[in-house]
């Protein structure tokens, strides 16, 4: 049963001389999740797990008391900076072996966006693959459209899918194979429930996976369901916006040819603007990459260092804060304590 989750001889050389059950959270919830055993389903309460992670379990104080889980080290992390002005960070899944980076053909796709989200997939540590999905509404010939996006998407393989007429689903279904373990990750109206769907995962939101590998309905959006054949599939929720955070090796893999670029500049605190031998602004001159994709890279690059700079900053305002609530409590402290010498009265 483990087997089927992912579980390998690595995981269990983490586990071993550990007390507790191994587990993985199949749905988290707040400051408890459900995970799935060998024995069956389990709730239990733990700080920071996610979808996709290893735990060990053990059990509660009484039968309707839930257990406690203890993360295992992830191997993956599919990091973004969390929504809003805070600059946080947001674990989207764990543990997932490859990342479907799902694009809209319904409308011109933004390359700019794709490169936020390949940045994201590259850092988490897991394969990411271009899913050019709705194939069948592509304005032009979707041929052409992978073929441009291709142009950005690096390394990363780019393949058309349509679940009206079936292009790229055989394709997609034998990536998954046994023990391995697909996000999908994609902005709102990207098709991904419709992918899911056709992939083989029960229709509509599919509950987490039990001991006979079948799911059931439920409203929940982050969630592991197993697909037929083996092979697990990680939902995310649709997302609204696509902030970086710390994704310095993800940037570097995402705009691998830009990096090469600059390696190869005259001077090595080269800013590319202007000065003489950038091989950056040579390669843009003669149509080696675009003006647009060294723009973007520059653009993204300032983003990760603004979030990093402003994270710092809160950081240290958190530990100033802390440091001022101590330093009161010692005083306060002091004037409780009677002075030596003094005699209470």
């Amino acid at each position: 049963m483990l087997d089927e989750l992912g579980w390998d001889p690595e995981w269990a050389a983490l586990a071993a001389g550990r007390a507790g059950t191994p587990g993985r959270v199949v749905r988290a919830d707040g400051a408890s999740a459900l995970l799935v055993t060998a024995a069956g389903e389990v709730r239990a309460a733990g700080s920071g797990l996610v979808t996709g992670d290893w735990a060990l379990v053990e059990p509660g104080r009484g039968p309707a008391a839930p257990g406690a889980a203890r993360r295992l080290p992830r191997r993956t992390e599919l990091v973004r900076g969390a929504a809003g002005k805070a600059a946080a960070r947001q674990v989207l899944a764990a543990n997932v072996d490859l990342v479907f980076v799902l694009v809209s053909l319904a409308a011109p796709p933004s390359v700019g966006r794709l490169d936020r989200l390949l940045a994201v997939a590259w850092d988490s540590g897991a394969r990411p693959v271009v899913v050019l999905t709705k194939a069948d509404l592509a304005e032009g010939t979707a041929a052409a459209e992978r073929d441009e996006v291709a142009e950005t998407a690096g390394p990363a393989p780019v393949l058309l899918a349509s679940t009206v007429d079936g292009r790229g689903l055989a394709e997609l279904r034998a990536m998954v194979g046994p023990g391995t373990t697909a996000a999908l990750l994609g902005v709102s109206g990207a098709g991904k429930s419709s992918l899911r769907n056709a992939l083989g995962a029960a229709p509509g939101p599919v509950a987490p996976i039990g001991p006979t590998g079948k799911g059931r309905h439920t409203t929940t959006a982050r969630e592991l369901v197993a697909l037929p054949g083996g092979g697990l599939l990680l939902d995310t929720p649709g997302l609204r916006g696509v902030q970086l955070w710390a994704a310095d090796e993800g940037l570097d893999i995402a705009f691998a040819d830009i990096v090469e670029l600059a390696g190869r500049c005259r001077f090595r605190d080269c800013r590319h603007a202007g000065e003489p031998g950038c091989a950056i602004a040579d390669a843009v001159a003669d149509g080696t990459v675009s003006a647009r994709r060294v723009a973007s890279h520059a653009a993204l690059r300032q983003e990760v260092g603004w979030l990093r700079d402003r994270y710092d900053a809160r950081q240290r305002a958190e530990q100033r804060r802390q440091w001022k609530q101590q330093s009161k409590a010692v005083r306060a402290g002091r004037k409780a304590s009677p002075r030596h010498g003094d005699r209470p009265r």
